[in-house]
């Protein structure tokens, strides 16, 4: 699952089995710079991997990761939203939550574990805007 957004096109997620290297190039908005939160370390890595998409072909990516230890907010996204108020609708996932979610989707087309990803992805990705916001990057 890939989401991101942009504030002409709004919040945009690619999903298996509709999720791919074309289906992602095509989707992706125009702009300068890519925000992450330690997807330099990751997403981007995951996503070259699985996809032979790089992102930083497009982009030049800002990972906020870095902005937040500048500002002495360390930990994971979840932990630096805490840390900052920013708050979720759900509690946050763990990582066998979220994968035992997308072995239900991909196994069996489970479509309430697909909801539970999206709207994960989806604050995710909302958050990220939030903490950038904050940032003032």
């Amino acid at each position: 699952m890939v989401g991101f957004f942009h504030e002409d096109t709004g919040l945009t997620q690619l999903i298996w089995p509709d999720l791919n290297a074309e289906t992602l190039a095509a989707a992706l908005p125009e702009a300068e710079h890519i925000y992450t939160y330690n997807g330099n370390n990751f997403d981007i890595q995951v996503i070259r991997h699985h996809l032979g998409l790089d992102l930083l072909d497009y982009y030049k990516s800002r990972d906020l990761m870095y902005d937040c230890w500048q500002k002495g907010l360390k930990g994971g996204l979840k932990a630096v939203e805490r840390q900052l108020g920013i708050r979720r609708q759900r509690p946050p996932l763990d990582n066998y939550q979220i994968q035992d979610c997308w072995t239900r989707w991909k196994h069996k087309q489970d479509a309430e574990a697909l909801a539970v990803l999206l709207e994960y992805n989806e604050e995710d990705v909302i958050n990220l805007v939030k903490l950038r916001e904050l940032l003032a990057v």
